[in-house]
């Protein structure tokens, strides 16, 4: 480190996550991060959250702010996790299309489903405003096919959202304007998406975690959840320098868990998902003209970007594993290659991985789990607007004005077949079979 560079950031700069491979972007361009202190000693409060990435910081804000004494923990620091290191696309909808949804759950609770999904959208953007989170929010997104028999789904899709759930926003791109928007002749088809957009995650999280100690959320970084039990009939989270009891508890650690709450663990699988950043591209650079973000038909998705600051972010290698990937930077040059072959020579800047956690569905798991305590988790590579607003769900529900979280706890979650012995490699085999289906 430089001797021109203050202590406090030379810390900052220094860091390294010790949960997710790879020092992102994010973190060299969010500015020193504030730290919260590690519990010490045992508390008392009526909700007790943990988790400090999206969906716990969020429900901890909204919580506070309707006057509950509210103590979040978190095992690592805040944006160590998927929060902090994702792609940063909102998205519409759920994971899945509404046509697809509509075809299992019915149009009345696929509408429904969809309607929550952009009050998410809108909810985000407000929060960030309300709150002077500066998030570098940019407009637009385009999903792509990566074959030619996906191009009359998308066609379809445009239609079907502006004809049946009122969303006007998408238009269907042909194959040479796809290459035009894209800046890439890898695609076939595209659908534009003005509805929506991509921020910078970790600006989110920072100002998240603010938003929640101003409005009087107790917030406790370094401190790992070890056992949840119930005592003289409240609920006790026991972590190694004290006790928190509560009378409700929110579980919101996604694909973090491990095997803290059973249920959780056996419907919740982590994936792990990495991404590599260029250095800034020439003003003149065909890469996305529009600025919008990108993503794919592929089942092991490609999902890429411009920041701020003109660089490719390009995100895509997944492992269905916990075990960290060697080699990160040139298997995802590679995959930059393929869809832009003059980059084939850029050298990464970043690349760094995290991990999501997903459901056999593909939809956020929201249950119960033991009197009092609720997970909700599993957002599936879409929870960069969702998960923001269960949270803020949960906190109506436990405040008692209304409960729309009901919609996503009636959704039918499986448990992945296996047990804990066998789910993951099992996983990794129908996962694999999935991700040579792109090739074919």
């Amino acid at each position: 480190m430089g001797a021109g560079v203050p202590p406090a950031q030379r810390v900052t700069l220094a860091y390294q996550s010790p949960i997710s491979p790879g020092r992102s972007w994010y973190e060299d361009s969010v500015g020193e991060r504030p730290e919260y202190p590690a519990l010490d000693g045992s508390v008392s409060c009526d909700v007790a959250i943990i988790g400090g990435g999206y969906t716990g910081l969020s429900a901890a804000t909204h919580l506070a702010k309707a006057g509950l004494a509210v103590v979040l923990i978190e095992q690592h620091r805040f944006g160590d996790g998927a929060s902090g290191r994702n792609g940063g696309q909102m998205g519409t909808g759920q994971r899945s299309w509404p046509e697809e949804l509509e075809a299992d759950l019915g149009f009345e609770r696929s509408r429904a489903l969809f309607d929550l999904a952009e009050e998410a959208k809108a909810h985000l953007l407000d929060f960030a405003a309300a709150n002077a989170i500066e998030i570098d929010y940019a407009p637009g997104q385009i999903s792509a096919a990566h074959k030619p028999r996906y191009v009359d789904d998308y066609r379809r899709h445009a239609d079907i959202l502006a004809e049946r759930y009122n969303y006007p926003y998408l238009t269907f791109l042909d194959r040479e304007a796809t290459a035009a928007a894209v800046g890439s002749a890898r695609y076939f088809g595209a659908v534009r998406d003005a509805g929506t957009g991509h921020i910078h995650p970790m600006k989110l999280l920072v100002g998240t975690a603010r938003a929640a100690a101003a409005a009087g959320a107790r917030l406790h970084e370094n401190t790992a959840a070890i056992d949840i039990s119930r005592k003289a009939g409240r609920i006790v989270v026991s972590t190694a320098r004290g006790d928190v009891t509560a009378d409700k508890v929110l579980v919101a650690v996604n694909a973090y868990g491990g095997n803290l709450e059973p249920v959780s663990a056996a419907h919740v699988m982590p994936i792990g998902s990495f991404i590599g950043a260029t250095p800034p591209l020439p003003d003149d650079s065909p890469v996305i003209p529009g600025g919008e973000a990108v993503d794919d038909s592929r089942f092991v998705v490609r999902y890429f970007r411009k920041t701020s600051d003109n660089r490719l972010l390009f995100g895509g290698r997944e492992v269905y594993s916990t075990d960290d990937p060697k080699g990160l930077k040139d298997q995802i040059r590679r995959q930059i290659a393929e869809i832009y072959p003059t980059l084939a020579r850029t050298e990464l800047t970043h690349a760094w991985g995290g991990y999501v956690g997903i459901t056999m569905p593909r939809r956020p798991f929201v249950r119960e789990v033991m009197p009092g305590v609720v997970s909700i988790a599993g957002f599936s590579g879409h929870g960069v607007m969702l998960s923001n607003f269960l949270g803020r769900l949960y906190a109506e529900t436990v405040a008692g004005n209304r409960d729309r979280l009901r919609l996503f706890r009636e959704l039918n979650i499986p448990a992945f077949p296996g047990g804990r012995r066998l789910r993951a490699p099992l996983l990794f085999l129908a996962l694999n079979w999935f991700a040579l289906r792109d090739r074919i």
